[in-house]
C-alpha cells in the first residue's frame, strides 16, 4: 500500500501505458509515463495505482529497479517500506515483510506462488531483476491468495508486448570492479517485442535475456564459543570461551542468468490467451580457503577446581591454557600452546534454477460475467555439488604444532600470533617459541578429499480456474468471484559422494592429489584487506577442479541414504470472494478452504535397522479476510483489513526421517505431522495523496501467532507412530514441535515528495525543482513463547519469551534524487537494527544468536543523451559496513533466573566484501 520509490517506467525515453487496478484484475483510467522525468513520473503512476487497489500492496517496477544497481529482486525490494531483506556474502537473498519471518514471505511468477529451489525459504537472490515488469508486494491476504501467505506475498509480474504500442528494444550493458582484488563484474540484458496483426485479433511476442557476473573476494572470521565444563572456578557460570577460531577466505563467481519468453493473443476486447516461460539460473562457484584453530584441543588437560586463583601470566604451564584463568587466559585475550590446525580447501559449484510454464486464459462474456482459468509447470532444481574438499590437519605431535596468541577484545577483529611450539624439560610443559608469520610453513599432512553430487529438485503442478459475475447491488457495483485450484508438490533430495582417506596412496595418485599443501597452493597471497596475524597462499581450484573431474570419472560415488527424501504436497483450495465499490470506497471479504495432503518417505532408523519410512498426513484449514477502503475525500483514503494465513513447515522439516527405539522409548528426526505456524492479523493505514504531487501515509499491523515451530526435546504427543500395537506417543522426542503463541505489532510511516511543483510559488530557481526525497520507517515488536528444553528427563532451560527470528525493531529507507535536463542522481540508504538469527536449545553454545545492524548506501547516475541512448554509472556498498553475528547467552541467563542485560560482544561471524563501481549504456526503441 505504501509507495514505492520506483513506478511503472520501463526506460528512460519510452512511452508506456499504465494500468491503475482497481482490484485484483480490472482495469481503471490509464496513465501515461512520457520519460522526460523518469523517477517522479513513474512514482505517481504507483501511487496511483496504490491508491485505486481494494486491497493493501506496494508496487516497484522495472524502472525504479534500474535506478539503483539492483542486480536481483530482493535487493531492489529492500527499499520498499516494511521491507527488510536478509545478506549472504554482501547480496541480499532473503525478503522479511513488516518484521516477521522470512519463512512467512511467498514468492509467485505473475500471480502463481513459486517453491524456491532450497524450499519454502524463498530465495530471491536466484531471480534476477532484469525479468520485471513490475514487483507488487501484497501485505494483506485476500481470499483469492494462496493461504500460506502470512505475511505476505512477493509477486514478480513479466512484460507482455501489449505493454507497448509496437516494436520495442530496449538493451542494456555494463562493465564494473569490485573494490577487493579488483575483481570484474559484467552485466547485461535485453527486451524484444513486437505486436502482430491475426485474421481473429492480435499476437503480441516478446523474448528477453539478462546476464549479470560478480567476482569477489571476502574478508571473513568465524568464532564457536561454549560453556567449558572443565572451567570450574568462580564466575564460570556466565564464562564463554572461543573453541574453534578459523577464517573462511572466499573467491566467489556468482553468476545470474535468465530467459524468458511469451506469447499472448487478443482475440477481441473480451477474450486473452497468454503462454508464459521462464527460466532463472543462479550460480555460485566458490572457492574457499578455511584455516581453523582448534583451541580446545587439549580441553582435558584442564583439571576441574572450585577454588579462586591469581590470574598472573605463566608463559610455561602445565596446561595447553585453553579455559585456563590461572594462568593469565581470558576468554577473549590469552596464550594457547601446540594446537591444532585443521585446514580445508573447498571447491563448490553451486547451481540454483527455476523453470516455470504458465498457460493462461481471460474471457469475459455478456451479462457481466467472466472466467479466469490456468494451468502452470514449474521446476526448481539446487545443486549443491561439492567439486573437491581436500582436509589437511597437524600431526599429534605438538611441537610441530603452532602456540596461538589469540586476542578477541575488539568484535570486529580477531588477531591470531603464530609462534612454533617449544617442548620444556616436563614433558606436559611448553612454551612459545619464535614467531611465525606464513601459515603454511607448519606441517599439516593431507588427511582426506571429498566429493559430493547433490541435486533437490521440487516439481510442482498447479490448476485453477476462477469464475466472476459483476452486478449492481445495494447502491454500488459488486463482483463475486468462486475459484477452485489444485496444487501438487513434490522434492526429491539425492546424494552421492565418494571419500579418499590418506591411505589410499594409489586413488589419490590417480586423480593428481598431492599430499604436501605447498604444491596444491598458487603464490597468490590473500587479496583481502583483514588483518589476521598471519599469511597464507590460497589453493589452486583449477588443480581441484581437475582432481574432482578424475575422481568423477575414474570412481563411483556411494548414495547418502541418510539424507534421501521424497515429500509429496497436495493442496485442494476453493474460495468464495466478495467485492462492493462505491464512490466512498470498497469493501472485500471472503473466506478460502485448504485442504493440505502430504506423504513423505524417507530412510529412517527403527530399533537400529534402517528401513524406508512412508508418512501420510492430511489438514484442512480456513482462512477468513476482509478489506475495507474508505476515501475520506479524493485526496485521503483510510484502509482496514483483517486476514489470516499459515505458514507450513518446510520439507526437510516433514520428511519422515524418523530414528526410533521402543527399548530405549526415544524419537528423533523429522515431524510429519508438524502443524502450520498460523496468524491472524488486522491493518489499519491512512493514506495522503498530496496536492499536486507527493504522498504520506501511516499504518499499524497487528498479528496474532500461535504454533510457532521450534527445534525441542519433549514427549512426542503423536500417534503418527504408531504401529503393530506399540503406542509411541508417549516417547521422548527430539526434533521440531509446535511452540507457545505470540503477537507481533508495529507502525509504519512514509513520504515522498518532489520540489517541482513547489519552486515558483517559494521563490526558487527552476533548476532546483529536480530535487525529490523519498522516506519510510517501519517499528517492530514481536514476542513468542519458547517451550522448555529437557536435558533427557531434566529441565534444561524452562519456557521462557524470546522475539519472532528476522524481526528487527526498526526498518528505514532515506533516498534522495535530483532529475532534470536529462540528468538523474540518486543516493539510497537502508538499515535495519539487529535481529534474531536462531533460538538457543541450552546454555552450551552460548546463547541465542542474532545478527547486528545492517546498513547499505548505493548511488546511481544517468544521463539522457537522447530518448534512445543513456548512459550510467552505479557505486553499490559505499559504506562497506561489515556483516557480524553474535551470540547472546542473556536470555537463557534471564530465564535461569540471573538477569542480565544483551550480551553483544561475543562475536560468532564477521565479514566484509569491499564496494563495487560499475558503469555502461542503455539503449531503448
Amino acid at each position: 500500500m505504501l509507495a514505492s520509490a520506483a513506478g511503472c517506467l520501463l526506460h528512460a525515453g519510452s512511452a508506456l501505458a499504465v494500468e491503475a487496478e482497481a482490484g485484483a484484475d480490472e482495469a481503471a483510467d490509464t496513465i501515461v509515463v512520457t520519460g522526460s522525468r523518469p523517477i517522479a513520473e513513474s512514482e505517481a503512476a504507483a501511487l496511483e495505482v496504490q491508491k485505486r487497489s481494494d486491497s493493501l500492496v506496494t508496487v516497484l517496477a522495472s524502472d525504479g529497479i534500474g535506478r539503483l544497481p539492483d542486480q536481483n529482486i530482493a535487493q531492489a525490494t529492500s527499499r520498499l517500506p516494511g521491507v527488510a531483506v536478509e545478506r549472504d556474502q554482501g547480496q541480499a537473498r532473503y525478503i522479511s515483510l513488516r518484521g516477521a519471518p522470512k519463512t512467512w514471505t511467498t514468492l509467485s511468477f505473475d500471480g502463481i506462488n513459486v517453491v524456491s529451489p532450497e524450499g519454502r525459504d524463498a530465495r530471491f537472490d536466484s531471480i534476477p531483476s532484469a525479468i520485471a515488469k513490475q514487483v507488487i508486494v501484497s501485505k494483506a491476504v485476500t481470499p483469492d491468495m494462496p493461504g500460506e501467505t502470512v505475511a505476505g506475498n512477493v509477486n514478480v509480474v513479466t512484460r507482455s508486448a501489449f505493454d507497448y504500442d509496437g516494436f520495442h528494444l530496449a538493451a542494456k550493458a555494463g562493465y564494473g570492479q569490485a573494490e577487493y582484488g579488483k575483481r570484474p563484474e559484467y552485466e547485461g540484458s535485453l527486451v524484444l517485442s513486437q505486436r502482430l496483426p491475426l485474421g481473429s485479433g492480435e499476437l503480441g511476442v516478446l523474448v528477453s535475456g539478462s546476464y549479470y557476473e560478480r567476482n569477489m573476494i571476502t574478508d571473513n572470521f568465524e568464532h564457536d564459543w561454549e560453556r567449558v565444563a572443565q572451567d570450574t572456578r568462580p564466575g564460570a557460570a556466565t564464562r564463554y570461551w572461543v573453541q574453534e577460531t578459523e577464517n573462511k577466505l572466499y573467491r566467489l563467481t556468482r553468476k545470474n542468468w535468465s530467459l524468458s519468453g511469451r506469447l499472448d493473443w487478443k482475440a477481441d476486447d473480451d477474450n486473452q490467451i497468454s503462454l508464459r516461460s521462464i527460466y532463472t539460473i543462479f550460480t555460485d562457484d566458490e572457492a574457499r580457503d578455511n584455516y581453523r584453530f582448534d583451541l580446545d584441543d587439549r580441553q582435558g588437560d584442564l583439571v576441574p577446581n572450585t577454588a579462586a586463583c591469581t590470574t598472573t601470566v605463566n608463559p610455561t604451564p602445565s596446561t595447553s591454557g585453553y579455559a585456563d584463568i590461572c594462568i593469565g587466559n581470558t576468554p577473549t585475550q590469552g596464550t594457547i600452546y601446540g594446537i591444532d590446525i585443521r585446514q580445508r580447501s573447498t571447491l563448490r559449484a553451486f547451481k540454483q534454477s527455476i523453470l516455470t510454464n504458465t498457460l493462461e486464459g481471460k474471457h469475459s462474456f455478456g451479462d457481466g460475467w467472466s472466467i479466469n482459468w490456468l494451468g502452470n509447470y514449474t521446476q526448481s532444481k539446487d545443486d549443491r555439488t561439492v567439486t573437491g574438499e581436500a582436509s589437511w590437519e597437524s600431526p599429534s605431535t605438538r611441537t610441530l604444532r603452532p602456540t596461538v596468541g589469540y586476542d578477541f577484545t575488539n568484535p570486529g577483529v580477531a588477531l591470531l600470533t603464530l609462534y612454533n611450539t617449544t617442548q620444556l624439560a616436563s614433558p606436559t610443559r611448553f612454551q612459545a617459541g619464535t614467531q611465525v608469520t606464513a601459515i603454511d610453513s607448519f606441517t599439516k599432512p593431507l588427511t582426506a578429499i571429498t566429493f559430493l553430487d547433490a541435486v533437490d529438485t521440487t516439481n510442482a503442478f498447479t490448476g485453477r480456474l476462477v469464475i466472476a459475475k459483476t452486478l449492481s447491488l445495494l447502491g454500488g457495483e459488486a463482483t463475486f468471484k468462486a475459484g477452485f485450484q489444485f496444487d501438487q508438490r513434490g522434492k526429491v533430495v539425492d546424494e552421492r559422494n565418494l571419500t579418499i582417506p590418506v591411505t589410499d596412496t594409489a586413488r589419490l595418485a590417480a586423480i593428481g592429489l598431492p599430499t604436501d599443501y605447498t604444491q596444491f597452493a598458487l603464490s597468490q597471497p590473500f587479496q583481502g584487506k583483514l588483518p589476521m596475524g598471519y599469511t597464507f597462499n590460497y589453493f589452486d581450484n583449477r588443480k581441484m577442479a581437475a582432481v574432482g573431474d578424475k575422481a568423477r570419472e575414474l570412481y563411483a560415488f556411494a548414495p547418502v541414504a541418510a539424507n534421501y527424501y521424497d515429500v509429496r504436497e497436495r493442496v485442494y483450495a476453493g474460495f468464495l470472494m466478495g467485492t462492493l465499490r462505491y464512490d466512498w470506497g470498497s469493501l472485500v471479504g471472503g473466506v478460502r478452504v485448504e485442504k493440505v495432503a502430504n506423504r513423505g518417505i524417507a530412510n529412517g532408523i527403527a530399533n537400529g535397522v534402517s528401513t524406508l519410512i512412508t508418512s501420510n498426513v492430511d489438514q484442512t484449514l480456513v482462512f477468513p479476510s476482509a478489506h475495507l477502503n474508505y476515501n475520506v475525500d479524493d485526496s485521503k483514503k483510510l484502509r482496514l483489513s483483517f486476514n489470516t494465513g499459515a505458514a507450513r513447515a518446510d520439507y526437510d522439516q516433514i520428511r519422515p526421517n524418523i530414528s526410533f527405539n521402543d527399548l530405549a522409548q526415544t524419537i528423533s528426526g523429522g515431524n510429519p505431522a508438524i502443524k502450520p505456524e498460523r496468524a491472524k492479523g488486522v491493518d489499519a493505514y491512512f493514506e495522503w495523496y498530496v496536492r499536486p504531487q507527493g504522498y504520506i501515509s501511516i499504518g499499524a499491523f497487528y498479528k496474532k501467532v500461535s504454533d510457532v515451530i521450534y527445534t525441542t526435546r519433549r514427549t512426542f504427543g503423536s500417534d503418527a507412530l504408531n504401529s503393530n500395537g506399540i503406542d509411541r506417543s508417549p516417547y521422548f522426542y527430539s526434533g521440531i514441535l509446535n511452540g507457545g503463541d505470540g503477537r507481533l505489532f508495529g507502525v509504519e510511516v512514509a513520504a515522498q515528495l518532489q520540489l517541482e511543483p513547489w519552486t515558483e510559488a517559494i521563490g526558487l530557481p527552476g533548476w532546483m525543482g529536480g530535487f525529490g526525497i523519498s522516506a519510510n520507517l517501519t517499528l517492530n515488536d514481536s514476542e513468542v513463547t519458547k517451550p522448555a528444553f529437557f536435558n533427557g528427563a531434566t529441565l534444561s532451560v524452562p519456557e521462557r519469551k524470546v522475539r519472532l527470528p528476522n524481526t528487527s525493531d526498526a526498518v528505514y529507507n532515506l533516498g534522495v534524487y535530483y532529475e532534470k535536463y536529462g540528468l538523474s542522481l540518486r543516493l539510497q540508504y537502508q538499515r535495519r537494527s539487529l535481529w534474531l538469527d536462531s533460538i538457543a536449545d541450552d546454555d552450551t553454545d552460548a546463547g541465542d544468536t542474532y545478527w547486528d545492524a545492517d546498513d547499505e548506501m548505493d548511488f546511481s547516475a544517468r544521463y539522457a543523451i537522447n530518448k534512445h541512448f543513456e548512459i550510467y554509472f552505479d557505486a553499490a556498498n559505499l559504506l562497506n559496513q561489515p556483516g557480524r553475528r553474535f551470540s547472546d547467552p542473556s536470555g537463557i541467563l534471564t530465564a535461569r533466573g540471573t538477569p542480565t542485560g544483551m550480551i553483544r560482544n561475543q562475536t560468532i561471524e564477521w565479514e566484509r566484501f569491499g564496494r563495487r563501481f560499475t558503469g555502461g549504456v542503455r539503449v531503448t526503441f
